[in-house]
């Protein structure tokens, strides 16, 4: 068995035992609207992403560090795919908003987004973003 293939059946596993449980990835389609937001968290440069489903509702989020290779943009990377799939199998945007939001880590401080002066972490940016801009609409 090739690793490639390891991955796949790996992979298979873990949605038929979700689809088991009774719960559904809502996918984006293949062609999405998108907002990239340009942003600035204690002098770390990055730009958040979010494809958006066909009703204008978050679907996945990715984040470009200016700094690329660094543990912080492999996290942030991390971090994305964990609140992209959450969010895709049914966690409300307002609970993945809530489980994020306030966490306290490097870099954090004064941001260029005057609705978001201060972040506790990037991740915390994030969180702020989404629910000004999503959450409730």
């Amino acid at each position: 068995m090739t690793p490639g293939t390891l991955t796949r059946t790996a992979r298979t596993g873990m949605s038929d035992d979700l689809q088991s449980m009774g719960l559904s990835r809502r996918a984006l389609p293949g062609t999405r609207d998108s907002v990239t937001h340009k942003f600035s968290v204690g002098n770390h440069e990055g730009y958040l992403t979010i494809g958006l489903h066909p009703d204008g509702s978050p679907g996945e989020i990715f984040i470009k560090m200016a700094k690329e290779g660094s543990t912080m943009s492999g996290m942030c990377q991390a971090f994305c795919r964990a609140f992209s799939l959450a969010i895709q199998y049914g966690l409300p945007l307002e609970d993945a908003v809530a489980r994020f939001k306030g966490m306290r880590f490097e870099p954090m401080g004064a941001t260029t987004n005057p609705e978001i002066p201060d972040a506790k972490s990037i991740v915390d940016y994030v969180a702020c973003y989404i629910e000004k801009n999503f959450v409730g609409r």
